[in-house]
């Protein structure tokens, strides 16, 4: 007999604050201090909806390094530029995704993009942040543009929808290539439609609500806007009750078994890692933008 995962908690935005001028967020984790709950997931900010008058001038954030890690940005409205010190560049729309893999070190920018900020519009797109082994902290950085149309949808239900966007689900695989077994799912379910689907035993696992009310495996609280169901690693069945239309993002992932040192833009996994990283990048190891 299939094994539902346990909801352990759920709880709402643990902070709400300003991303460069671009990006209002709200975060979900590590403010909720989930984090061994969620791992390897390491942060994820709902930015939006947020409206923004035309401007003349681009906003969002100017260049910063990482290093350890990979930024995930899911566009929901709006589009955003990226460009970085690898000679990576690329701009995303409405259902499509960057995956950018710091890696040994990249120094990046994320700016509204041009089209948008001239027109302005609705903003809305989430960013998460992945960790990485420890044999895959150094290596090359690596850019992924992935468009919606290279995103397979699933119907999940009668009429609910599921884009695999990293990972496998019921035979789709999603696009993005990553260095341990996760799974990305983003989710737009029907009032009155519940959808049932398994992830893998023994991955840690939470489901994010954007926008809706549900109840995840018969529990109820997932409700409002920016809020998470941390469910246990134990057991793979999921079950999810819309109440109204809603729309969610689930998450899994095989935990990283490794120490964890992070202090702002780098994510390592010792004290002394980190300090290297700061004196690579202030020494211009990790590249610049001209």
């Amino acid at each position: 007999m299939a094994v539902t995962k346990k909801v352990k908690g759920i709880y709402g935005a643990g902070s709400d604050h300003w991303v460069g001028d671009g990006f209002p967020v709200r975060n979900l984790f590590p403010s909720n201090g989930v984090n061994d709950e969620v791992n390897p997931f390491l942060m994820l900010d709902y930015a939006g909806p947020s409206h923004f008058e035309p401007s003349k001038r681009a906003h969002g954030v100017g260049q910063h390094p990482h290093r350890g890690f990979e930024t995930v940005t899911i566009a929901y409205q709006g589009s955003v530029s990226h460009r970085d010190s690898a000679g990576n560049s690329g701009t995303i729309y409405p259902g499509d995704v960057q995956w950018m893999t710091a890696a040994s070190g990249v120094v990046h920018e994320e700016m509204h993009a041009k089209e948008f900020s001239e027109k302005g519009g609705t903003f809305e797109m989430v960013q998460l942040w992945v960790n990485l082994p420890k044999a895959a902290k150094m290596s090359a950085p690596r850019y992924q543009g992935i468009t919606k149309e290279q995103i397979p949808t699933l119907t999940l239900g009668a009429n609910g929808q599921a884009r695999i966007i990293a990972g496998e689900l019921n035979g789709a695989e999603g696009p993005a290539k990553t260095f341990t077994a996760i799974n990305v799912f983003d989710l737009r379910l029907k009032a009155g439609d519940p959808v049932k689907f398994a992830l893998p035993d023994g991955h840690n696992a939470a489901v994010i609500l954007l926008q809706g009310d549900v109840l995840v495996n018969g529990v109820e609280g997932l409700k409002g806007a920016a809020r998470i169901a941390v469910l246990s690693d134990e057991g793979g069945e999921i079950s999810i009750e819309p109440k109204v239309g809603s729309t969610l993002l689930v998450l899994s992932g095989e935990p990283i078994d490794e120490p964890v040192a992070s202090y702002g833009p780098f994510v390592m996994n010792t004290e002394e890692e980190l300090k290297q990283a700061f004196q690579d990048y202030k020494t211009g190891k990790m590249g610049n933008l001209s």
